[in-house]
């Protein structure tokens, strides 16, 4: 294989995946290639090795290695990060316990907020304030900061946390005091919430800080194991880091901020739903992914992915949860995927998920001593999975075993495994259907406008039910599909975003204010760059502003050129008030305001470019035909054809599956699929009027 082999790996609950990118030398035709194995808790990097090894790639071939993975979400949600130490502000000790007054059930009296990550003896103060126009009003006193330290030390404290009051306008007091940090214990872990968000809200910023601060030495030591263990092996390559932001970082940069690849995985998937919308001529799409645990979803629109800092962990209808304020794609997520768990409730109620069997030990049909069927063993025993092609031959699926859990599920539900295997998958498709509905229906976005492009390990057995429910006519499953978050890392650059609170009217007598604060950003932006060695002449921008109606709360994110005159000025404020009308319905005869800056800093070189891919010749002749039970169109014979055996460019009707190692289609009757030439399945859903 050739040096330019690029090889990238995503961690998830379940399964560690591959994909490699690479020109074959004989053809000169790209090749992709793809590997799964289980994912190895706690020692994820172990997984890692595993995939590279069963894959085959000799790691001398290799140009860069990129990778996402579930370590910093695992370690939030799981509590497993270090105790962590707050520096803060007189008087702001107490921001995380008083945090925000949005508990989810209004009439809930008794509501309890969530604990914060840093309990108050760990919470210390120093005298200082600036003011928020970046003035210093109290200077700061380091004098109680040595005893601090040192009762950090007491309580082993690993990492500290600090966030002062108006630091996002002006950083100097937190500089200050994280170098007087470094200096009295260098082996404590830091991080100055200006480091990580420079927006208003001192809470969600605090909490931020903290949350990274958190989770800070697992990712460093995580990301350092993972690299030491590739250099064992031979490994001299780049390596990269997939943020949440749906741009690559460097290992040292994502060693310093970690808590920007909180959602590293679904990042990458999205942005490559992204990529292939645009490569196939569609720009407006949903992207749904279905791997083991959860589903995740993200709506596309004109080809952009939105990137939102308004993220919240844990929040749900019983919590509000703890904010981030990080760059992150915007996706809705739900506990569904192939491993959820069928349960029956106290009342004789149906649930899948959001409980998973995880990948030990996994679905019934794996054979490991599961014995609560999932959303997996029910599409095994409806004929739509082949028992004798599991997991692409490697696992022989526990069949019996498969049937005996159902047996018991239905008899708590008074009805045969058969209708119960059905429950399973219409349960699971309405969740996901809804989940779908919250990015595009509750949105103002009309679902039929848009195409489908479905992927991980369920994607293909779900989409076309899903699409139909939605109207939708078009679903694409992109190639490696069952791999595919890992296939989007390769279709990234290095990417950082920069968003900045600047309140201010956007009004003539902002403009040259506004363009100012521009131009600091961008110079910013490139001189980070090239302190790690990336030249200023790769480095593109893309320029967003948040606007809102004066003195409103929340704010719309539109494009903005660079520089700003009177002329621009009346279209930024047109694309404002549309987007504003598009998302509340309304519009106001007020002043505009602009609230941050958002400028996206893209090092260009980095993305693979997919092209026309080597190809087995298909013969367009099914291997086989099996009985497949497709719910409320009933039970029908279908033709079964392989990966390898389904043809470019002819179309196929279904009723159809079409089976490869890590998933499997499902093409309904009176729907049509056809593949083309970048190894991609178009389904043509046949929409009941």
């Amino acid at each position: 294989m050739p040096n330019s082999m690029r090889i990238a790996t995503d961690v998830g609950g379940t399964f560690t995946d591959l994909v490699g990118v690479f020109v074959d030398p004989k053809t000169g035709l790209q090749r992709i290639i793809a590997e799964k194995s289980d994912s190895t808790p706690p020692n994820f990097e172990a997984g890692v090795l595993n995939v590279l090894e069963k894959s085959g790639c000799a790691l001398d071939d290799i140009e860069n290695f990129c990778h996402g993975t579930t370590v910093i979400i695992n370690a939030l949600t799981e509590r497993k990060g270090v105790r962590v130490g707050l520096i803060t502000s007189k008087g702001f000790r107490d921001v995380l316990e008083v945090a925000r007054g949005d508990r989810p059930n209004y009439f809930d009296l008794f509501y309890k907020k969530p604990p914060p990550f840093v309990p108050r003896y760990l919470r210390r103060e120093l005298s200082e304030r600036i003011d928020y126009k970046g003035a210093v009003v109290i200077p700061l006193d380091l004098g109680p900061l040595e005893e601090i330290i040192e009762e950090f030390k007491r309580e082993q404290v690993e990492a500290v946390a600090i966030s002062f009051l108006h630091s996002y306008i002006n950083p100097s007091h937190e500089e200050t005091v994280a170098q007087a940090v470094k200096r009295l214990a260098p082996e404590l872990y830091v991080s100055p919430a200006h480091e990580i968000a420079r927006e208003w809200r001192e809470y969600e910023r605090t909490n931020t800080a903290v949350l990274s601060a958190y989770v800070k030495p697992i990712a460093n030591r995580y990301l350092d194991r993972l690299k030491d263990s590739l250099t064992k092996q031979g490994y001299r390559g780049a390596t990269y880091v997939m943020q949440s932001n749906c741009g690559i970082s460097t290992f040292e940069r994502a060693r310093e901020v970690p808590i920007t690849m909180v959602e590293s995985g679904p990042a990458s998937g999205v942005w490559g739903a992204a990529e292939i919308g645009k490569l196939l001529g569609y720009r407006n799409v949903i992207a749904l992914d279905i791997g083991g645990t959860t589903a995740k979803c993200s709506l596309i629109k004109d080809g952009a992915v939105r990137i939102t800092s308004d993220y919240w962990l844990e929040r749900s209808r019983t919590t509000s949860g703890y904010p981030l304020m990080v760059p992150v794609v915007d996706i809705v997520e739900i506990g569904n995927g192939g491993g959820s768990i069928a349960w029956v409730d106290d009342y004789g109620k149906l649930h899948v998920g959001p409980v998973s069997a995880g990948a030990n030990p996994g679905p019934v049909a794996y054979g490991r001593g599961g014995t609560k069927p999932t959303t997996t063993d029910a599409n095994l025993h409806l004929g739509r999975i082949n028992a004798d092609y599991f997991c692409g031959g490697e696992v022989n699926a526990d069949v019996p075993a498969v049937e005996l859990a159902l047996t018991e599920l239905g008899r708590k539900l008074d009805m045969d495994a058969t209708t119960a295997a059905r429950g399973i998958i219409r349960i699971a498709n309405h969740n996901m259907t809804n989940a779908l509905k919250l990015i595009s229906l509750n949105r103002g976005h009309d679902p039929r406008d848009f195409v489908l492009i479905a992927f991980g390990g369920g994607g293909g057995m779900h989409a076309c039910a899903l699409a139909r429910e939605l109207g939708i006519k078009t679903v694409i499953i992109p190639v490696q599909a069952s791999v595919f978050s890992a296939l989007g890392m390769l279709l990234t650059d290095l990417r950082r975003d920069y968003i900045e609170t600047f309140l201010t009217d956007l009004d003539e007598n902002g403009i040259a204010r506004v363009s100012s604060k521009i131009a600091e950003i961008q110079q910013r932006a490139i001189s980070e760059y090239e302190a790690d060695g990336i030249a200023a002449s790769s480095v593109s921008f893309q320029l967003l502003a948040r606007l809102r109606y004066r003195n409103q709360e929340h704010h719309v994110e539109v494009a903005i050129p660079a520089s700003l005159d009177s002329a621009v000025l009346s279209k930024v404020i047109e694309d404002f008030e549309n987007a504003y009308e598009h998302e509340y319905t309304y519009r106001l005869k007020s002043a505009v305001e602009l609230v941050a800056i958002h400028c996206v800093a893209i090092a260009s070189g980095m993305a693979a470019a997919l092209t026309e891919q080597v190809h087995a010749a298909g013969n367009g002749r099914a291997v086989t035909t099996r009985e497949v039970d497709f719910d409320q169109r009933g039970i029908q014979r279908a033709r079964i054809y392989r990966e390898d055996n389904f043809p470019s460019g002819e179309k196929i009707a279904g009723p159809a599956i079409v089976e490869q190692a890590g998933t499997t289609l499902v093409v309904f009757p009176g729907d049509t699929i056809h593949k083309d030439g970048y190894g991609n399945y178009h389904i043509d859903v046949a929409i009941e009027s």
